[in-house]
């Protein structure tokens, strides 16, 4: 297929469900339980979302939604960081956009901009090294998030820093990695999960070969999916025939754009600029071993926890707030105790609401809840 309307063809789509509804009763388990299958990525869940993926499968088929979005497993601590950074008189603070809402413990990236910090949302770190070239007198501090993904645009404007000696240019490092996440979510006991469909966007740049710890050293099958309706039916379709048939492997369905090998180019940017932390905190997730970089001794000149003092706190969500909760699986977005009243959109508690690969925001904008009954409900429980 070439085009994108060919991977929302319905006929197509219509051929997929039969054949994933025919596949389930050879699956001893689904007889006993729902399935577990985990999207660990954000894209995936508002795909699934956005076409209507979940009401297509069988009822013995539950689709658990992951922590992939960076944005929204940003501790609080380190948004106050930001905030801090952003707020020195001699700074000028770059963002994604995404992370522009996102709360800290007293204010947003947003709000401090309203207050007069000069934050400016760029679209890649090259438009902030850009800012730098035009301001020599201003510290121009870009804010490193996202998986393996992004993770060589920023290591080669570090390198493209260095060439040019550019000295008024750093990173506030967040960046994180894909799997010890997913192990820590294998070796958590809240999680029951029977197979995975892996990041298309973070395998095109690792590839295959990380991901077959899954499937040999936890037995559970894992399909690296791309992210259009059918891409993802494929996808749960190629897990539950490896469920069938007793198999677990990685498989890619993403072949048009993933290679086995990944990106070497980028593995090696990554590999020169970056290094593994000894753990890195998650919002609901805890501590995670090695599951964030840091900047290299070599390029310490371009790491702002080097270069400027920062509060570096550790601050827990609010009570009221189940971030945790979801991005582990446990509950549903819907089940949160704020999900549609105090956290919306508009007015949000966390970070799973502002993110345009949250959990919540996905379930908010296509999920079809009743909010005027999801209230009612609360209401008649607490009363209770």
């Amino acid at each position: 297929m070439k085009f994108v309307d060919e991977f929302r063809d319905p006929d197509r789509a219509r051929v997929l469900t039969e054949q994933i509804h025919a596949l389930v009763p050879r699956i001893g388990i689904a007889r006993e339980r729902p399935l577990q299958l985990m999207e660990f990525c954000g894209g995936h869940t508002h795909a699934i979302f956005r076409y209507g993926i979940e009401q297509m499968l069988p009822k013995a088929i539950e689709l658990v939604h992951g922590p992939g979005c960076p944005v929204c497993v940003l501790p609080m601590g380190r948004v106050d960081d930001c905030v801090a950074l952003a707020e020195r008189p001699d700074v000028i603070f770059t963002t994604f956009g995404d992370a522009m809402r996102v709360p800290g413990s007293r204010k947003s990236l947003l709000q401090a901009k309203a207050e007069g910090a000069d934050i400016r949302m760029v679209y890649s770190p090259m438009d902030a090294l850009a800012l730098a070239r035009r301001h020599p007198d201003r510290q121009v501090i870009f804010f490193a998030l996202g998986f393996e993904t992004t993770m060589p645009s920023t290591a080669l404007t570090v390198l493209q820093a260095e060439r040019e000696g550019i000295d008024n240019f750093s990173l506030f490092c967040n960046h994180i990695t894909t799997v010890p996440t997913i192990k820590a979510i294998l070796d958590s006991p809240d999680m029951q999960i029977d197979g995975f469909l892996a990041p298309g966007h973070v395998s095109m740049v690792v590839g295959e070969r990380p991901f077959r710890f899954v499937a040999e050293d936890y037995g559970k099958p894992i399909v690296i999916t791309g992210f259009e309706p059918l891409d993802i039916l494929h996808s749960l379709w190629m897990l539950l025939k490896q469920l069938a048939e007793g198999r677990c492997e990685v498989e890619n369905q993403y072949a048009r754009v993933v290679r086995p090998e990944g990106n070497r180019a980028g593995l090696e940017a990554i590999s020169k600029v970056f290094e593994l932390r000894e753990f890195f905190e998650w919002r609901g997730l805890g501590s995670i071993d090695h599951s964030g970089v840091r900047i290299r001794d070599a390029y310490a000149r371009f790491d702002a926890e080097r270069k400027f003092a920062v509060p570096n706190i550790r601050i827990a969500d609010p009570k009221s707030c189940q971030c945790g909760e979801v991005l582990k699986g446990v509950i549903k977005p819907w089940e949160c105790k704020v999900f549609g009243t105090a956290c919306t959109p508009e007015t949000p508690m966390g970070a799973l609401m502002v993110s345009s690969e949250g959990a919540c925001a996905a379930y908010y904008n296509f999920g079809n809840i009743d909010l005027n009954r999801l209230v009612a409900e609360r209401e008649a429980a607490h009363e209770a």
